[in-house]
């Protein structure tokens, strides 16, 4: 057996226990030494045979006899059984479609058993039915001393992993134990280097495997996680570096702002730029000066002002001619996840730079579109895709807009300097690698890259999935802007809620609707979420609340024509009230919306809820947050009051981390990270350090050519196809 093998190479996998394996991600040893146990249970308290009752979930040790296989009269279940003894009585142990443990267990073995008692109904006999088994060397203190004459001590804490069906967390806890009884962690070599491992004070690979699986104490267990937090940040903290590294290897245009132009620039905005708008300003043009590519993160509040600090940089870039030369210009793409946010930002900078007579190229599945038309000087006009590729590869449109059909290989650019990421999480390397385009002059230039985000998420989750990319925060948000009115709405309260909403809408002004659902549920499913949906909440409305108001839907299921249509209506006032999923969380900016309902509040994070709100903070009018929840839950209550009293939406993120768990950070799964690692995000000095160790060994040797054993466990996790980003 080593590290990589199989588990069908040492253990009899039937058809149902392989597709659970599959379900829980482990096919080899590896996969199952880190497939960790989602908590322990503590066996300190233990019972006597004879105290034991019908119903009771009770912990016994003893010595196990009468091991034996056989099937059920009617079922034909394979099963085993068996007698556990103390000094007080014995009682009996059945296991359904596990015989193995019959073989496993020698006979008058020290066993614990830990279950439920269950009571035969012809008999009225109590037996352990299922029951977690372990064979210990030695009983506790105190346990079964006057039958079996042993004062030593046995593990009182075991772990419960998590299961799929077809699988047990006592399969899995077996399973390890045979991998521990092969010698395997005797060789096993530990990819963190000693010296970290003791600036640190963490435990060795083999000592944390045996204290995360089978811990005498709450401490063993809790510095085994520790440990394995660490090693996971700190891996993904090497691939970060070095992708960073790779990046900054091929030069960049150096580009100096001309600081007056600038400013009379940012004067022009319908706005005053804020302090933080300013400051993020002022830290990308200087990183623009160093020489070798900048790879920075905006993480802003939805309305903060991202765009305008994209479009100031943007200028910077698109006012500087390259190099050796004494015309044309350097070149900006920006790109947006959704058509109609393109569309949107291509109007904003048509807005920000008409002025200047600089052409503003859009690019989407939809068609292209060039600004200015020559027609009309002050408007754009529709192009073929052919002529706008032609121009942008001659250098005469500086600034491209458009979703992922910018980084196309048929898009060529002539000077691509500045890549602007807009709220786009799946960025990965290859996409970024693929923004390495030659020069006029034949030479691999690497474009400054700003990925900007309104995902309010933590500082150590952005240290963690964004380890390459440098963090500046937009925490201000525009003067004159006004807080959202936020009330959380009790069912009670409904109808007078609804009264507000139609003075807002008599006013001119526009409502979203926001549910968990897009269909209702099925009546027939037990394990149906009920909550309502979109398409059954809208006819409500029309029928019962809002009858003389034009109600659309909008929902992930429906076509991108279909969404960009019923956007663009609500966007000219056709449609007053938008009845959607959380779909229009990264939507388009309707600044005369004012008002949102977000209907089951309780089954959004407040990550997620401050971001819908954040759809009504688009103009200086009062904007209303009407929160409805489903639940009688204090705790609930507590969480969503958060809304009302936190200052942004970082504040938020941090608030769900602390009290919510690292689970409701959107689930792990969604960022690549598993749950221990998520566990570690609670530790800003862990997340620091780990980030901190890993840039030092890739500054010194970015091929890692002294740690081979750190490059075999980076090979190893780059076959897991894992998006960090």
């Amino acid at each position: 057996m080593h590290i990589n093998s199989l588990i069908s190479d040492f253990a009899r996998l039937t058809p149902p226990q392989k597709i659970a394996l599959k379900k829980l991600g482990i096919s080899t040893v590896y996969d199952l030494l880190y497939h960790f146990p989602a908590r322990y249970g503590d066996t300190s308290e233990t019972r006597n045979i004879s105290s034991l009752g019908k119903g009771d979930t009770a912990v016994i040790f003893g010595k196990i006899t009468k091991l034996k296989t056989s099937k059920g009269f009617k079922s034909h279940i394979a099963m085993a059984d068996a007698w556990v003894e103390d000094e007080s009585g014995k009682i009996h142990c059945v296991w359904f479609n596990q015989p193995y443990l019959a073989k496993m267990t020698p006979e008058d073995a020290l066993v614990r058993i830990e279950g439920k008692i269950s009571e035969r109904k012809t008999t009225q006999e109590l037996y352990f039915s299922n029951p977690k088994i372990e064979v210990v060397n030695k009983l506790p203190i105190g346990v079964g001393d006057s039958l079996f004459g042993d004062d030593g001590k046995a593990h009182t804490l075991y772990p419960v992993y998590p299961e799929s069906r077809g699988i047990t967390s006592n399969w899995i806890y077996h399973k390890i134990i045979d991998i521990f009884r092969n010698g395997l962690l005797d060789v096993l070599v530990d990819p963190i280097p000693k010296d970290i491992l003791d600036k640190y004070s963490l435990p060795t690979l083999k000592t944390a495997l045996i204290w995360i699986h089978t811990p005498m104490k709450q401490e063993d267990a809790a510095a085994a996680r520790k440990r394995f937090a660490f090693e996971e940040v700190f891996f993904i903290q090497l691939e970060k570096q070095i992708a960073r590294k790779e990046y900054e290897k091929n030069p960049a245009f150096e580009i100096e702002p001309d600081e007056k132009s600038l400013q009379e620039f940012i004067k022009r905005f319908p706005f005053q730029a804020t302090d933080a708008q300013q400051k993020s300003i002022n830290t990308i043009t200087e990183d623009f000066q160093k020489g070798y590519a900048m790879s920075r993160l905006l993480e802003g509040d939805v309305g903060s002002g991202k765009t305008a600090v994209a479009a100031s940089t943007a200028y910077t870039v698109v006012t500087t001619t390259p190099k050796g030369r004494k015309y044309g210009h350097l070149q900006v793409a920006y790109m947006c996840p959704t058509e109609i946010l393109a569309t949107q930002h291509f109007e904003s900078f048509i807005q920000y730079f008409s002025y200047l007579g600089i052409q503003v190229g859009l690019i989407t599945g939809s068609g292209c579109r060039k600004f200015p038309s020559k027609l009309n000087p002050k408007g754009w006009t529709d192009i073929s895709r052919t002529q706008l590729l032609k121009w942008v590869e001659n250098g005469e449109i500086p600034i491209l807009i458009g979703t992922h059909a910018l980084i196309q290989k048929a898009v060529k650019f002539k000077n691509l300097a500045y890549v602007i990421i807009d709220e786009q999480h799946r960025f990965g390397l290859k996409q970024r690698a693929s923004l390495v385009q030659k020069d006029a002059e034949g030479q691999a230039r690497a474009p400054h890259l700003l990925s900007m985000t309104a995902t309010p998420i933590p500082r150590t989750l952005a240290l963690t999935i964004y380890g390459d990319l440098d963090l500046t925060l937009l925490d201000q948000m525009p003067h004159g802007r006004k807080p959202i009115i936020t009330d959380i709405v009790a069912p009670e309260q409904r109808e007078a809620t609804y009264e507000k909403i139609r003075t807002e809408l008599a006013a001119g002004r526009q409502a979203y609707v926001i549910c968990p659902r897009i269909n209702e549920p099925d009546p027939d499913k037990e394990a149906a979420i009920n909550a309502k949906s979109v398409k059954e909440e809208s006819k409500r409305l029309k029928e019962k609340v809002f009858p003389h108001h034009e109600i659309g839907i909008l929902h992930s299921k429906m076509k991108p024509a279909e969404k960009d249509k019923v956007m663009l209506d609500f966007k000219a006032g056709k449609i007053h009230i938008l009845c959607a999923t959380s779909v229009v969380e990264v939507g388009v900016n309707v600044p005369n919306a004012t008002v949102i309902i977000i209907e089951g509040a309780e089954r959004f994070g407040l990550a997620q809820l401050h971001q819908l709100r954040g759809r009504v903070i688009r103009s200086n009018h009062q904007a209303y947050c009407y929160v409805f929840a489903d639940t009688k839950s204090d705790k609930t209550f507590e969480r969503l009051t958060a809304l009302k009293t936190a200052k942004n939406g970082f504040e938020l993120a941090e608030y769900d981390l602390k009290f919510r768990g690292s689970g409701g950070l959107s689930e792990g799964k969604q960022w690549g990270v598993s749950d221990i690692a998520m566990e570690a995000l609670q530790n800003l000095k862990m997340v620091e350090a780990a980030r901190t160790e890993a840039k030092n060994l890739v500054e010194t040797d970015i091929t890692l050519s002294d740690y081979p054993d750190i490059k075999k466990r980076l090979k190893h996790r780059s076959t897991e196809a894992l998006h960090w980003e």
